[in-house]
């Protein structure tokens, strides 16, 4: 019986994994290129400006990056953090690099493209303005401003676009930029003419479908974010195209609203006592997902001969923690650290270990260092508890012997067997549920960890060991030996994308899986044939499975392997229980028995 429950059990896990290479090779892998093909061939359209409540509508083919930004006149940006420019066409800012950051870990790579004008693919911008009812010629996409002061935007360098609609109001606006990625715009109405207006002042950051690789993790938050009705409001973008499109709304003051990736975000930020409605949606156009977030502000109706000002805030750039709140008490923007996805239900686990990480970073300067320190002090916090988990199990592997022979002996008495094996417990003071709890406590910690590691842009691109980027999942692999062998397995003929991405191993899934197969050899085996070759396959199979993992979550699994091994290894030879490293450690001296 029990060799039948092995075999069944091995042909189970053999299916399975040839099923799981099956749809890869032959359903996900087809559907990725033919995806790509598409996009390559006809890159997505872009769709006509989105003032709030205006519907969606069909544009041209999109168009190179140049021959976007050759369309408009331009004024340009040239700032610490920033550089790219403002279009006078339409007062909008969609040219923008992040000149501290780079694209690739290559030294010459060009640094990351925050925002793209529109007509190219996947553009991204941002557009300020005023809304009113029976109001003509109030300034929108087309718009065409005049440079009135100013050559380049810089730190202390504002400069000044004026518009006359042609109908007595005149509007100016200011913009400013610090060294890092806020800017302020001063937006002012003068009326000229003889009658009152009534005009709403509104933001908006509009994103025109998104590339293949974003809003895929479930781990980080990717899509709209704001604050918003005293709670931070965050939808994905898949949330946004349910159903053919979905709209949000919200009344708020003190709020601000935007759309963030993993680790950039473009927020728009009304003046601090703005009453506005705020509003994401896909306004969906054809076949392409126009994701929007925007405001309009309150109404302020001018008199003939006054004017109005008001005061908005754009924040566009990386989401580094201690600069989102620096901005939270100079500026005053309620939780706008929250833009950085803490996680809806460990928040109070992420943000002191996140914190703890950062001071540790700050004093080793390497990222891939803190990660090991701050595994071992977790380790060392959680020791007393642990040790009472290894404890538990060191005993139930000490006892297992006698449980084994009580199974056989009353193998047709299950009642009997079951009282036999309470009574071991019993006289051998071993509680077989002791072990359980201390796991309980540690998994909520161990996944906060998992999540800071993943939003902690202090980790991309850093570099550790022979890794360039503890962001990125391990380039090295088996079927080159790490790169001794000068070949790229990807380009191999019929196989290479399943080597490249199913069976793509290196030395970090590898270390891994070893660690892990050592934790799992000294726990005390399952009583059912079948659950342990389940477990003794359990290594085998989540190496694979965290192979596509990044190198610094990699690296936190492995060493945290390596000390729950060496707590295990100290807990069993107190006790004087056999373990898989002492019996090793025997066959390499030459004493094993064989």
């Amino acid at each position: 019986m029990q060799d039948d429950s092995s075999r069944n059990t091995i042909i189970f896990l053999v299916c399975a994994l040839a099923l799981f290479i099956v749809y890869q090779m032959f359903v996900l892998e087809p559907a990725q290129k033919r995806k790509a093909a598409e996009l390559k061939a006809h890159p997505p359209a872009a769709a006509a400006q989105l003032l709030p409540g205006a519907p969606a509508l069909n544009a041209p083919p999109a168009v190179t990056r140049a021959a976007a930004l050759a369309a408009s006149p331009r004024v340009p940006l040239a700032a610490p953090a920033l550089k790219g420019s403002i279009s006078l066409r339409g007062g909008r800012l969609d040219d923008l690099f992040l000149t501290q950051y780079k694209q690739t870990t290559d030294k010459n790579s060009p640094p990351v493209e925050m925002l793209r004008p529109e007509g190219t693919p996947f553009p991204w911008f941002i557009d300020f303005g005023w809304v009113g009812q029976n109001v003509p010629g109030l300034p929108g996409a087309t718009t065409p401003w005049t440079l009135a002061q100013g050559s380049t935007l810089a730190p202390g360098a504002p400069i000044t676009l004026t518009y006359a609609n042609g109908q007595g109001l005149t509007f100016t606006r200011q913009i400013a930029v610090d060294d890092h990625y806020m800017f302020t715009l001063t937006d002012t109405v003068a009326n000229a003419g003889a009658i009152p207006v009534t005009l709403a002042p509104y933001g908006t950051v509009q994103r025109q479908g998104v590339p293949a690789d974003v809003g895929k993790t479930g781990v980080v938050h990717e899509g709209t974010i704001g604050y918003l009705d005293s709670h931070v409001r965050a939808f994905t973008y898949k949330d946004l195209s349910k159903n053919g499109g979905s709209t949000q709304e919200f009344n708020s003051a003190s709020a601000w609203t935007g759309i963030t990736d993993r680790y950039w975000l473009a927020a728009l930020i009304p003046d601090a006592g703005e009453q506005v409605h705020a509003v994401y949606r896909d306004a969906k156009a054809g076949n392409l997902d126009v994701y929007e977030a925007n405001y309009t502000g309150a109404a302020r109706t001018i008199a003939p001969g006054a004017q109005v000002t008001v005061t908005q805030h754009l924040f566009a750039g990386a989401k580094t923690v201690p600069l989102l709140q620096s901005y939270e008490k100079t500026l005053g923007i309620a939780h706008f650290d929250d833009a950085v996805d803490w996680g809806r239900f460990f928040f109070f686990l992420t943000r002191p270990i996140f914190l703890f990480l950062t001071f540790i970073y700050q004093h080793v300067g390497t990222f891939g260092v803190a990660i090991l320190l701050l595994t071992v002090c977790v380790r060392v916090a959680f020791f007393p508890i642990a040790n009472k988990q290894y404890e538990s199990m060191t005993k139930m592997k000490k006892v297992q012997p006698l449980m084994e022979d009580l199974r056989k002996r009353y193998k047709d008495d299950p009642a009997k067997q079951q009282q036999e094996i309470m009574a071991l417990y019993q006289r051998e003071k071993v509680n077989p549920l002791a072990g359980c709890l201390p796991i309980l406590l540690q998994i909520p910690v161990f996944y906060s960890l998992y999540k800071v590691l993943n939003i902690s842009i202090e980790m991309r691109h850093a570099p550790f060991l022979a890794f360039s980027d503890l962001s990125a999942r391990d380039p090295t692999t088996i079927w080159n030996l790490f790169g001794l062998i000068p070949w790229n397995p990807a380009h191999t003929p019929l196989i290479g994308q399943i080597l490249d991405t199913s069976l793509h191993l290196g030395i970090l899934p590898l270390a891994y899986g070893f660690t892990m197969f050592l934790t799992t050899s000294m726990s005390p085996p399952a009583g059912d044939p079948a659950q342990q070759r389940i477990f003794q396959f359990m290594p085998l199979m989540f190496m694979f499975i965290m192979a596509p993992f990044a190198v610094g979550l990699l690296i936190y699994w492995t060493w945290s392997n390596v000390l729950t091994t060496l707590q295990q290894y100290v807990m069993m030879r107190r006790f004087k229980v056999d373990n898989p490293i002492d019996r090793a450690l025997a066959r390499l001296s030459g004493k094993g028995s064989g």
